[in-house]
């Protein structure tokens, strides 16, 4: 969407006509005379970023900081909303049989949450507090609860959203104001709600006042995660977070996470189809009405197409 709306996401800008879309699912219709794993009629869930495998990065094990990644629908490279792609096999997976179409594209949001919680060692003996809730954050929560945090609290602004987070698993929903002057006052608020350590925030949209409030209500020697991108630069208090030796760290992407969540998804771990708000064919008229319904925010999490 951030394309759509403003032909950029960060420091990636659209600059020609691009097809976009990069959470996909779909069936293999040829496979190459290599491919031994999968054959016409499989369902797979397919990762989207394809990397050099002989950079640094690569080599040490973070592929998903490849600086050549070709990743679909970042310019200027396509994306997947398409009836056809063509797509390396090792890079499509094979969906369980109690796993639909529909739950293997959304492997790839779910990713960001997993990713992300194994970057903070999210565990049994984690309390969690995630900043907004939007589809990002609400994946968080999702796996959060599948690693086993023993707490989970999420803050947004859109009463809403939260209503959504609670029914995914989210402890406590904390309704927040956009105003900065705000802040000390909320982070009272949430950290009376969880009643303990806060130990690892994850900061799901990435903004001045987010990453302010993650920050402040972190507690010593906890973590704070940067998950969104919302602000390419922030004004944030990293003197006295310092001074509580809080780790802050980001994450980008992720690596190597589909067959996870594939198995939460298949064991019931996890459960996507909430989020999936809205569903739409492929023509023209249906296609421009889901960019206008998941641009419209509202009750809109995950709008999905049926080609």
């Amino acid at each position: 969407m951030k394309f759509f709306e403003t032909l950029r996401c960060a420091d990636f800008i659209v600059k020609e006509p691009m097809v976009i879309g990069h959470e996909c699912a779909g069936i293999i219709e040829e496979v190459g005379s290599e491919v031994k794993h999968l054959v016409p009629g499989d369902r797979v869930a397919l990762e989207p970023g394809i990397s050099c495998w002989r950079c640094h990065q690569c080599k040490q094990g973070s592929y998903n900081l490849c600086p050549e990644m070709k990743f679909f629908a970042t310019p200027p490279v396509h994306g997947s909303l398409a009836n056809q792609i063509v797509h390396p096999a090792d890079l499509c997976f094979k969906l369980p049989d109690n796993v639909s179409l529909e739950e293997g594209a959304m492997c790839e949001p779910l990713s960001v949450g997993v990713h992300a919680c194994r970057r903070a060692s999210v565990g049994p003996e984690t309390n969690v507090l995630v900043m907004g809730a939007g589809p990002i954050g609400l994946v968080t929560v999702l796996s959060a609860r599948a690693f086993g945090a023993s707490r989970i609290i999420i803050a947004d602004v859109d009463e809403e959203r939260l209503s959504m987070a609670k029914k995914v698993g989210s402890d406590e929903c904390i309704l927040v104001s956009r105003n900065s002057q705000d802040i000390d006052e909320e982070v009272t608020r949430i950290q009376n709600a969880m009643g303990g350590n806060i130990d690892v925030t994850f900061d799901c949209a990435g903004f001045d006042k987010t990453m302010s409030t993650a920050l402040k209500a972190t507690s010593p020697g906890g973590k704070v995660c940067l998950v969104g991108m919302g602000h390419n630069e922030m004004t944030v208090p990293l003197t006295p977070a310092a001074a509580r030796e809080v780790d802050i760290f980001g994450v980008f992407r992720y690596r190597n996470t589909w067959p996870l969540c594939l198995e939460f998804l298949r064991s019931g771990k996890v459960d996507v189809k909430p989020l999936i708000t809205h569903r739409f064919g492929f023509s023209q008229k249906e296609v421009e009405e889901a960019f206008e319904t998941s641009a419209g925010g509202g009750n809109a999490i995950k709008v999905m197409f049926n080609l």
